[in-house]
């Protein structure tokens, strides 16, 4: 599908290419349209605002920030909360919305964009296979045409798919796709789920698979079997943490960070204000790290820090707490060990997966580990071909791609690829955070400033 929107604008104008339709690529082309840009933005579904993260249609799946906090703008803090009352619905600063309401409210700013503002919108519901650099520009192909010329291209490719579980067959029980909703209520009524994985979208899956089955069980796992804590509803209290001059190390921060948690308890402050009040700083504090101390960050302490830092709602802890209570959740350590697949009971295979403490017989092993950032093992053509061209290259740590601090894309020579620009997710290995709105609506007004600047 293709949609036009606004009338043209000047030739001097810039045209953009934005190659993803979530969150990163939906806040960028906003911020581009209200800025005079002309436009185009590929989302193979065909609709913008969607992507992994609100692409969910279980209205028990909701936001990890509050809502004050997760408007698409920097500069005006309050958008969401005036979206939802223009919209007839509730919410509060410190409530936590839908994540499937969240997708309408970019969508319905992005059409607000492109109806009022001085730039010029077209929507590509294809698949792009490749990038081609033209004179000072590219040119953005897909399997379906011949291609469209822009000045600069934003990749906002978002999270990459989980990779498959070792050891797995192929087989109906193995649910590759933890974002299938409609798949995974589908399921038995009295099915015992394996989910792999202890995070937020392990989460989600759980309360899909327990809230209206009474008799399903879930047993989640992980190599930590670590869950994300918990926000609360009296934590106000902002936290300031001194962050030294000079060199960091990965365990300095640590350790700067348990003694700012004990100070914290001992003037009656909970943990979370520590954590919070951290967030501002934590790209600066990431750009500091020598390339070893962030490998041990991430081998020693990220775990620790991922549970603290990206917390559920409330009353989705709550939900977890009572099914662990009736006995329907539990979650383990220690990962999955081994796998085998009994013969045919009641016509269908039985997976019996080896865990810490033995052999589970389960109906189905949902795959929720995360996402696969590392571009080296990616099957998307995109990447693949980008890769080939040189336009892209993994980061040391290989959890995006080579970016400069601004987003600037480094190619495989190791020099900026000029108008190639990345936003959120492909940005971690710079920036570390680089996945949650308020960090990728600062990144996709900037970017957009640079594009329309020059």
């Amino acid at each position: 599908m293709t949609t036009h929107a606004a009338p043209p604008t000047p030739t001097s104008t810039p045209t953009v290419a934005i190659i993803g339709g979530g969150a990163s690529g939906t806040l960028t082309a906003i911020n581009l349209l209200r800025r005079g840009a002309s436009v185009t933005l590929f989302e193979s579904r065909g609709e913008a605002g969607y992507g992994v993260a609100y692409s969910t249609t279980d209205g028990r799946h909701l936001l990890n920030v509050r809502a004050n906090n997760m408007s698409g703008f920097p500069d005006d803090r309050d958008d969401l909360l005036d979206w939802a009352a223009e919209a007839g619905i509730e919410l509060g600063p410190i409530d936590f919305l839908p994540r499937r309401d969240y997708a309408r409210y970019l969508r319905d700013r992005l059409a607000s964009a492109a109806e009022g503002g001085p730039g010029t919108l077209e929507i590509v519901g294809e698949t792009v296979i490749d990038v081609e650099p033209v004179g000072a520009g590219f040119r953005v192909l897909t399997s379906d045409d011949e291609g469209h010329v822009a000045d600069a291209v934003v990749l906002a490719y978002g999270n990459p798919p989980p990779q498959p579980l070792a050891g797995l067959p192929e087989a109906p029980w193995n649910l590759s796709d933890p974002w299938d909703v409609a798949r995974i209520s589908a399921l038995p009524e009295d099915a015992t789920a394996l989910v792999v994985g202890t995070g937020l979208t392990a989460v989600d899956t759980t309360v899909t698979l327990l809230d209206d089955a009474p008799d399903r069980r879930v047993i989640m796992v992980s190599r930590h079997g670590l869950v994300p804590n918990p926000h609360v509803d009296d934590q106000f209290t902002s936290w300031v943490t001194p962050v030294p001059e000079g060199p960091l190390t990965a365990d300095g921060i640590a350790s700067l960070v348990r003694d700012q948690i004990e100070h914290a308890a001992r003037l009656g402050v909970d943990w979370r204000a520590v954590i919070d009040g951290l967030r501002g700083p934590t790209q600066s504090i990431w750009r500091r790290l020598p390339e070893p101390e962030r490998r041990r960050f991430r081998e020693v302490y990220a775990r620790e820090w991922e549970v603290r830092r990206h917390r559920m709602a409330p009353r989705i802890a709550a939900l977890l707490d009572a099914y662990r209570a009736e006995g329907r959740l539990e979650i383990l350590g220690g990962g999955v060990l081994g796998s085998r697949v009994d013969g045919a009971r009641n016509g269908a295979a039985q997976p019996v997966i080896t865990l810490a403490d033995g052999d589970r017989e389960v109906t189905a092993v949902i795959n929720c580990t995360g996402p696969s950032p590392d571009i080296t093992r990616t099957d998307n053509p995109l990447l693949l071909a980008l890769q080939k061209r040189g336009l892209i290259a993994p980061d040391p740590l290989r959890l995006g791609i080579d970016v400069t601090e601004d987003g600037h894309v480094i190619g495989s020579d190791g020099s900026v690829v000029p108008n190639l620009l990345t936003v959120g997710p492909p940005c971690k290995g710079a920036l570390y955070e680089a996945t949650a709105i308020p960090e990728i609506r600062g990144q996709a007004a900037s970017v957009a400033t640079h594009l329309t600047a020059e």
